[in-house]
């Protein structure tokens, strides 16, 4: 199905043409066409243009209105104060397009795909090995989840990349421990995903504080776990079995907290540090072949004019320390090399906490000096907030702990199966489970992805999971209430009648429903989750004002009751796939 072109675009296209016949010297001018309060749209391009060519811009606008087209599109257009125009079209034209939407078969509501798609990496959901998640992983996560399916869905080639912290010094203690004491991450046979998620998570657990016990506590073993960390970047083979264990028994633990978040992680694009090992060298020396970094006191340095410390000295990205060891810097451009060179990317996208902002700018300018990044090919760092908790601090526990991930996405369940429970009047108790998961992780979600990324947000689960405001479960109750329309009306269809005069409520819910596929652009080109949860809201909000203000099922003719089940049924959709590019599921019955 080809795309359907917007209401908006269509009213730009007749004013532009209008335009350039009342002022053919100006060229293409742009009509700067928005939503209004007043009309359906607003034109205040004439101001700007009429300025520019020194006319009068009443007289060009009311010049520009003489050469509309108005067909069956436009209804009215007014000058309005100093040279605006405000547009309404007509209701016909207004259910011909959403009629077109409905009739995309695809499923993407003619929604066009990007004219010049691209290959983009997206860097998100950084767990590190032999380590529990933490409230903190889940923000890089869930706003990396969303970005992605936003990109696909305007046919963006994306490449998945989990970038996991699975090297350094800590796995020598590590591993001598577990060679001292090989049962200790041993599974039952034939556990669940959950089971053996949370049994991997305690076997890491257990053995990280055992192991960093002795080591603390005796000079014999940390010398041998030393030694281990040598034999690990030497890449000795039985080292580099063991080292296995812990990656392997980490992305079991992974996957079942990723599972709870329903969110898909595949093992293929899980590459982590010791992914780029074998390129670190080689990275080093192109640096420092190139002039790029220079050695300063023995360490392979990039230095900037812009970055200095608070003694007013340079401060260097370290690419290689003095002792010959790569910090993040190696394996962070390696990873760059690899992206652009073997993935052939044009744009990297780090979804990263604002706190490493510094690194990934000097990161990201010392691959722009290598030319591994250049006009074709940028890199961009998507900095996320902090979770803060009710009190507008750093998200704790009593203890001062950080809050672990799944003890949080277990509370948001039961939290909202006993929202879903209270209104639940024909629902199993096994369905209320089902639910009660969709309604809470669509909860963090929604809380999380409302935010712009950039900003801290309060983790509250009471605002989260209420049925009032701008929440997740406001919005997939909105979606059910449409689906119970849609079964309890029986014998009647869902049917557009474009000849039929709309109600001002049923205007305005059409209008918001055409500019989805706008949002969808603006959405994925910003990388701004956020755009798309004020859509939904809004489109929530207009559908509750014309639920309450249309009457579906006794409709004053059966011609009308057909048009307004088919206005909740591609609201229905909208709401659907929206919610689904955020990674939010939208139960049929709540």
């Amino acid at each position: 199905m080809a795309s359907v072109t917007s209401l908006s675009d269509s009213v730009h296209q007749r004013l532009a043409a209008a335009l350039s016949a009342a002022l053919p010297q100006a060229g293409s001018a742009d009509p700067l066409l928005r939503r209004s309060d007043r009309a359906d749209f607003q034109a205040n391009g004439i101001l700007a243009l009429a300025k520019k060519e020194k006319a009068n811009p009443r007289e060009l606008a009311t010049q520009v209105v003489s050469r509309v087209e108005s067909g069956e599109l436009l209804r009215d257009v007014e000058v309005s104060g100093p040279g605006f125009l405000n547009i309404t079209v007509t209701d016909r034209a207004i259910t011909e397009n959403l009629a077109a939407r409905y009739a995309d078969d695809t499923g993407r509501l003619g929604v066009p795909t990007a004219e010049r798609p691209g290959v983009t990496v997206v860097d998100y959901a950084q767990p590190n090995v032999a380590k529990e998640m933490h409230v903190g992983h889940l923000r890089s996560a869930v706003i990396g989840d969303s970005v992605v399916q936003l990109l696909e869905f305007t046919g963006e080639s994306v490449v998945r990349r989990h970038h996991i912290g699975d090297w350094g010094t800590q796995f020598g203690m590590l591993i001598q421990y577990l060679e001292e004491h090989p049962h200790e991450l041993d599974h039952r046979e034939g556990e669940d995903l959950q089971a053996s998620g949370e049994q991997a998570m305690s076997n890491l657990d257990r053995l990280y504080k055992a192991a960093r016990t002795v080591f603390d506590s005796d000079e014999e073993f940390k010398t041998r776990a030393r030694r281990r960390v040598v034999d690990l970047q030497a890449g000795d083979p039985q080292t580099l079995a063991m080292w296995q264990k812990f990656v392997d028994e980490s992305k079991i633990y992974f996957f079942s907290v990723f599972e709870k978040l329903d969110m898909e992680v595949r093992d293929p694009d899980i590459v982590g540090e010791s992914g780029y090992n074998d390129m670190l060298a080689e990275t080093c020396r192109l640096l420092e072949e190139s002039g790029v970094a220079v050695r300063s006191e023995g360490a392979l340095c990039v230095f900037f004019d812009d970055i200095k410390g608070p003694d007013g000295k340079p401060v260097p990205l370290i690419v290689q320390k003095s002792d010959g060891g790569y910090g993040y810097a190696a394996t962070d451009l390696s990873a760059i090399r690899d992206r652009v060179f073997n993935l052939k990317a044009n744009t990297l996208l780090y979804v990263v906490d604002a706190r490493q902002s510094l690194h990934f700018k000097m990161v990201f300018e010392t691959a722009r000096r290598a030319g591994w990044l250049n006009e074709d090919v940028h890199a961009v760092q998507l900095a996320f907030g902090t979770v803060l908790g009710k009190d507008g601090k750093p998200f704790k526990t009593r203890e001062g702990e950080t809050v672990r991930l799944v003890d949080l996405l277990d509370e948001a369940i039961d939290r909202a199966s006993a929202v879903v429970r209270e209104k639940a009047l024909d629902l199993s108790e096994e369905e209320i489970a089902e639910r009660g998961t969709q309604v809470g992780i669509g909860a963090v979600k929604y809380a999380d992805l409302s935010t712009s990324a950039n900003r801290d947000y309060k983790f509250d689960l009471d605002q989260m999971v209420s049925l009032n405001g701008d929440t997740s479960v406001y919005l997939q109750y909105a979606y059910a209430r449409i689906r119970s329309i849609l079964r309890k009306a029986g014998e009647s269809r869902p049917v557009a009648h474009p000849e039929l005069e709309l109600h001002a409520a049923e205007r305005a819910l059409g209008l918001h429903v055409d500019s989805f596929a706008a949002t969808v652009a603006e959405a994925a080109a910003e990388y701004a989750p956020h755009k798309m949860t004020a859509y939904l809201y809004q489109l929530a909000s207009l559908y509750t004002t014309f639920y309450d203000k249309c009457p579906v099922l006794k409709a004053e003719s059966p011609e009308q009751v057909e048009n307004r089940l088919f206005l909740c049924d591609i609201t229905a959709r909208t709401l659907h796939q929206g919610m689904a590019l955020l990674g939010i599921r939208t139960p049929e019955r709540l």
